[in-house]
């Protein structure tokens, strides 16, 4: 097959992948060529990007016989044969990794801005690179990738020399590449337009992919909800595949910084959300009504109706993201007879409030805890036992009530984007 150019490749590539978009891959690009083709493989499975930016060292007197290759973070792996059969001394591999180690970083600072790279601790991570012609690089790859202790390590190529692909298998987990030719002679030669990617361009897809799509919806909203009308505000990323109802706890509202953390990375991955007012003001100044939880839920399930009347997400999968009170109120609205919710995740929620319905629950729950927020934590796991439904309890360790430590928000967005867009898009398919 010719490819028209690395573009074009990396979207052909990227349905070959398809199976992996559950895993919460990380996609991994090889400078330089490696890059426009994961940009897009990143793009289709709505997965983060960033280089591997990896150095071989070369044998003293056989510079193309690797001795081992070095990575960020002062990763180093050595072939043990080489070291001994190329009698290598201790000086002259320090030389060796010291002027790849200057070229390496110097590399990867200006790829990146000076940003950190993506941790591969526990991950799986997608090598791409452009071809395979003898795989020595994203052999590399697949060490360093190792040593920084990625969990599941797959190459994929959308064009490879048999020999490389079957070599790759040794280091890989698994490796993707749908086109092995016997009459490979080197990768341009699969490509239409194979001509040398900059080093700009490499910034410019990285810098890209950072940065979420605009919104085709980002508005105020006004929900006639029975009696009362409440103010909301509706963001749709391009193309959602999902609406995502944020129920919020006592003494919040639309405006809880929390949820809209949470919001943006769920607008990031695709879904839609919609942030609201479960009381009214004149409402909320009554203490009686802030802790009413049928009548939050009753609001929930108001809103869940007026969804029909708007044309761009009338027809969207559903889901209820609740936290502390607005989680009873999302688990008791998810048991109202022909509710639409697919899933419900929440937040340092309440559930026990909910005790008596939980039993009727049919969504798939995660139940997202503070592993620091003990009282909470021991209701949630009495929760968990009254649920029948898939249910999942995920404890963010050190964790407060709110989340505020380093990190913690944005485990808690991570956990909820995944089980969203397993769960609603199950339910759609």
């Amino acid at each position: 097959m010719i490819y028209t150019d690395r573009r074009q490749a990396g979207e052909l590539l990227a349905g070959h992948l398809e199976h992996l978009r559950d895993r919460n891959p990380l996609i991994l690009g090889l400078p330089r060529g490696g890059v426009p083709v994961a940009f897009e493989v990143a793009q289709a499975l709505r997965a983060p990007l960033d280089v591997i930016v990896v150095r071989k060292l070369g044998t003293p007197g056989q510079p193309e016989l690797a001795m081992g290759a070095i990575g960020e973070g002062g990763v180093r792996v050595l072939n043990p044969d080489v070291l001994s059969r190329g009698h290598v001394s201790d000086t002259e591999l320090s030389d060796e990794e010291r002027r790849e180690h200057a070229i390496l970083t110097d590399r990867a600072a200006r790829f990146r801005g000076g940003k950190e790279p993506l941790d591969l601790r526990g991950r799986t991570v997608v090598i791409v690179d452009d071809g395979a012609a003898t795989g020595s690089t994203a052999r590399a790859a697949c060490l360093v990738a190792r040593a920084r202790h990625a969990q599941h390590v797959v190459v994929a190529v959308p064009v490879g020399s048999p020999e490389a692909v079957s070599g790759l298998g040794e280091v890989a987990d698994e490796v993707v590449c749908p086109d092995t030719p016997r009459d490979f002679f080197a990768v341009g030669q699969f490509y239409a337009d194979f001509t040398q990617t900059s080093d700009e361009e490499v910034v410019t897809l990285l810098k890209q992919s950072r940065e979420p799509a605009a919104p085709v919806v980002d508005r105020e909203v006004r929900i006639q909800a029975g009696p009362v009308e409440l103010a909301g505000h509706l963001t749709l990323p391009p193309a959602a595949q999902a609406i995502v109802l944020f129920a919020h706890g006592s003494g919040s509202s639309r405006h809880s910084p929390r949820n809209h953390q949470v919001a943006r990375a769920l607008n990031g991955e695709g879904l839609g959300t919609l942030l609201f007012d479960l009381l009214t003001r004149r409402e909320e100044t009554d203490r009686a009504h802030v802790f009413d939880i049928p009548l939050l839920a009753e609001r929930l399930s108001d809103t869940t109706r007026w969804l029909s009347d708007v044309p761009e997400i009338r027809d969207l999968p559903v889901g209820y993201f609740g936290a502390s009170t607005g989680a009873a109120a999302a688990l008791i609205a998810a048991t109202e007879p022909g509710s639409p919710v697919g899933a419900v995740v929440s937040r340092g929620g309440r559930p026990d409030l909910a005790m008596p319905v939980l039993p009727r629950v049919q969504a798939p729950t995660l139940l997202i805890v503070g592993g620091a927020d003990l009282p909470v934590l021991d209701l949630n796991e009495q929760a968990l036992e009254r649920l029948t439904c898939e249910k999942r309890l995920e404890i963010v360790p050190g964790a407060t009530h709110l989340f505020e430590e380093p990190g913690a928000l944005e485990e808690v967005a991570d956990l909820a984007a995944r089980w969203f867009h397993d769960r609603l898009r199950r339910r759609t398919s």
